[in-house]
Order: C-alpha cells, then structure tokens, then sequence
C-alpha cells in the first residue's frame, strides 16, 4: 500500500491519544466505515460521508473529501492502495483507502497490525463491490426509500453453528436488517462476480439451509433471513435462478437473484 507517498512512522501512545480527540466526528465515521468494509473507494467515501447538498456543488465536495482523505492518511489513520479503480487516469475518485495502522489503534481493534501489502485482484474487486452495495442501500435510506437498521459486513456477518458433522461456518458477504414501509426485511447477502461454478453456488445455497436447520438465527432472532444472490448481470442471474428452483433441497422463497444495477431495489422492496 502507498500511504500517499507519505513514510511510515511510529506514533506513541500519547501521541495516538492526541490525535483521537483532535478528530472530529465526520473524521471517525470515516475510518470506522472503512475498517468495517476493509476497503473503500474515494468515490464511495464522498457518496457518504461529502454529500453534494452539503456543499456549494459537487466540486466543492470533491476538494472537501480530497483535503479530509489526504490529511487521514499523512496521520496514518487510512493508507491509500497503490490500485485504483478505473486505473490511474480516474485521478483522485478512483482512489481505495484501506484502514492505517495508526487508524487501528485509534479504533482500539485488536487482531494483526495493520501491513504495508497490496491485496489481490479478486479480494480488492469483490470488497469494493460489497462496500459499494452497502453504500447503495445507505443511499437509500438517506433518501427515504427504506430505512437501514443494521448493516454487517465480513467477518461480522459470520455465523457458526453445530452439525452432525461437527462445527460449521457460514460465511456470507454481508448482513442486512432493512426497515421497508413498517416491515423489518433481514438479508445475507452473496456477491456473486460469475467467478464461480453454479456447482458451487448450490454448494453454498445448502449451507445456507443446513444453517436455516439448525434453528441458531431463530432462536438469537426470531426468524431466518432470506439470501440475496446479486449477480452481475440478467445471463448470469438467469442461470443461478434456473439452477437454484430445479434443486430440490433448497425451499422455496429462500432465495432471491438479482442483478447489481437492480440489487438496492430488490433489498428494499417487499416481496
């Protein structure tokens, strides 16, 4: 990772705790959205965090964000990756930020430090896809269209539950709790980049129902969530569908499939 050409450097305790109270609370709803997505992009941090009405015009808000993000990763509180999305002639928009060392230690969270490594093709184009239908659905609700409750994103989402074959995971890519005209929609969510085999896609819709069997999620919140498949596009969402009704095994309206372009939508409609 680059951290805008800007050299790494120990910061002490102290130094840390300074820092903390010198952010102001935009600063850390910032670094902890990007911790909890693990990657964001320039474009998506100033979807959320500069909207346009909130500045003179949207050329404002770029120079907003662009002033915020440069100071935040000179303090190393986010670092910015040396891939960008659209490549380098996207300029500052297509820039990834990914949580910094010193922002680590800021949020208090515990596990690894924070390394200076690039992540790989396939991890940085799903995450950024993740992140950017998490962003979707806060759009959303800032809009008046649903109302986000709750959002988990990985490992949060995780959930482990005991099988005769002894402990499982379930990993999804995401959990949503949506409020849609007065009723609570809850979702897992698969982000699907037509990077895997249908054989697959089942595999992973009957861990889904094993999971559902095992009665875990009732019990911790009275009801199972249903598993929106987004896929990238109608050939693709054609196939999985098609796949996922001629299983037997998987119980009907589990299951939903829809595309990245109609993905929000899906999750907050009613159905």
């Amino acid at each position: 990772m680059s951290n805008s050409t800007h050299t790494r450097r120990y910061v002490s305790v102290r130094g840390v705790e300074r820092l903390r109270e010198r952010l102001s609370d935009r600063d850390l709803a910032i670094i902890r959205q990007v911790a909890d997505l693990r990657l964001m992009s320039a474009r998506q941090i100033q979807a959320i965090h500069f909207p346009a009405e909130q500045h003179t015009n949207e050329l404002a808000a770029t120079r907003a964000r662009q002033r915020v993000v440069t100071r935040l990763c000179r303090a190393q509180l986010l670092c910015a990756l040396q891939r960008r999305v659209g490549g380098i002639r996207a300029g500052s928009a297509g820039l990834v930020l990914a949580l910094g060392p010193v922002g680590q230690r800021v949020l208090g969270l515990s596990g690894p430090r924070q390394r200076g490594h690039e992540p790989g093709l396939r991890f940085f184009d799903h995450t950024l896809a993740v992140a950017q239908l998490i962003v979707g659905v806060q759009l959303a609700s800032r809009q008046g269209r649903c109302e986000l409750l709750d959002v988990q994103a990985e490992p949060g989402c995780w959930r482990d539950f005991a099988s005769s074959g002894g402990r499982r995971w379930l990993r999804p890519d995401a959990f949503l709790a949506i409020d849609s005209r007065g009723y609570e929609l809850r979702w897992f969510v698969e982000l699907d980049r037509s990077s895997e085999s249908i054989s697959t896609v089942l595999k992973k819709c009957r861990l889904y129902v094993a999971y559902y069997q095992s009665g875990k999620e009732q019990i911790a919140h009275g009801v199972f969530p249903r598993v929106a498949w987004v896929v990238p596009d109608d050939v693709r969402a054609e196939r999985v569908r098609k796949a996922i009704d001629r299983d037997r095994q998987l119980p009907d309206r589990l299951f939903v499939v829809t595309t990245s372009e109609k993905a929000v939508t899906a999750l907050c409609s009613i159905n």
